[in-house]
């Protein structure tokens, strides 16, 4: 079946293209009548706008295109949470798509897009981008002054709009907390190193141990790239060969696998180890005991993406922004 277009519309109607367009886009210099006839005959057609059409025209399309790299992953399913939100309260659509953390599905995705489906996208790089350091892509899409922002995994060297969370002092600011209760052997495990976030973690805990004044001990020290949480349990084994009272680990999977061997061996949590994980998913709520972790806000962090790019939309800015979430530490069972 032949799709309807604007011309057909305007055709059947004896009205210029231009007047059915302004119609469909409630223009106040159309009459509503008009509007009214033009819509419920648009719609009895089934007409659906033409994306490269409407692009090539330079008019916008509403819609927002949101690429993150994991869907299980409870963090990023709340960051969309406030991208939704902030959009369906200014009338802007989401198209959400996953990367599986491929830079090549990232490639494929923001080329299939950016060819007038969305207005702007918001982005966290997929593990592959971050390892390759490959972001041509991103730079291609600012170049052509497509609306990027980007949250989480973030890439210093694209100039466009971020939102993040101090994933340094979030660190440091839990081996403080650690400190202040009394432990002094804090162990540290993570799982996805090669990620910047994980990085800013370390480092924040290595700066924790010396502001501190605890010692650095290599052997209360895990980092990987094993993300397959199947794993955790015996990629953290080796740590209890060694004494410590406290362990940050980088993900509620690993802190749960941590808690496992610990009862296994009759160390009391928190009485004798107190366990700490950075996000606030729904494992931490149901762990036996409770988990504390390291609230990283995702929906917030959405609210606050969704709302740069659609200003920057709608006001056409050129100033680029950058913004920081605060973390904090919500205390359950499994610390001092």
């Amino acid at each position: 079946m032949k799709k309807t277009t604007l011309k057909d519309i305007a055709k059947h109607l004896k009205v210029s293209i231009s007047t059915v367009s302004k119609a469909l886009n409630d223009n106040d210099e159309i009459s509503k009548p008009t509007t009214d006839l033009i819509k419920a005959y648009a719609k009895e057609k089934n007409y659906t706008p033409n994306f490269n059409a409407l692009s090539l025209k330079n008019q916008r399309t509403k819609t927002i295109g949101v690429i993150i790299p994991n869907m299980l992953n409870y963090y990023f399913a709340q960051i969309l949470k406030g991208i939704e939100k902030t959009a369906t309260l200014n009338n802007y659509k989401v198209i959400t798509c996953i990367s599986n953390e491929s830079l090549q599905k990232e490639i494929e995705t923001i080329d299939m897009l950016s060819t007038g489906v969305v207005d702007g996208f918001i982005l966290s790089t997929s593990k592959e981008t971050q390892v390759s350091e490959e972001y041509t892509h991103l730079k291609s899409c600012v170049d052509k002054e497509i609306p990027l922002v980007l949250f989480d995994r973030v890439v210093d060297d694209i100039k466009c709009d971020k939102v993040i969370t101090n994933d340094f002092k979030a660190a440091l600011d839990a081996v403080t907390y650690l400190k202040e209760k009394g432990c002094k052997k804090i162990a540290f495990v993570s799982t996805n190193i090669e990620l910047n976030v994980e990085k800013l973690r370390h480092q924040g805990y290595l700066a924790g141990l010396e502001q501190n004044n605890i010692k650095k001990n290599e052997s209360l020290i895990i980092t990987t790239h094993e993300t397959y949480y199947k794993n955790h349990e015996k990629i953290v084994k080796p740590l209890f060969n060694n004494y410590f009272d406290a362990l940050i680990a980088s993900s509620e999977s690993v802190a749960i696998a941590s808690m496992k061997i610990a009862q296994h061996k009759n160390i009391k949590i928190p009485k004798d180890l107190s366990v700490l994980a950075f996000s606030n998913g729904i494992l931490a709520r149901h762990s036996n005991p409770r988990l504390t972790t390291i609230s990283r806000h995702g929906e917030v962090i959405g609210e606050k993406a969704a709302s740069i790019l659609i200003n920057k939309l709608e006001n056409k800015l050129e100033t680029i922004i950058s913004e920081t979430v605060d973390t904090d530490i919500v205390l359950r069972d499994s610390s001092k």
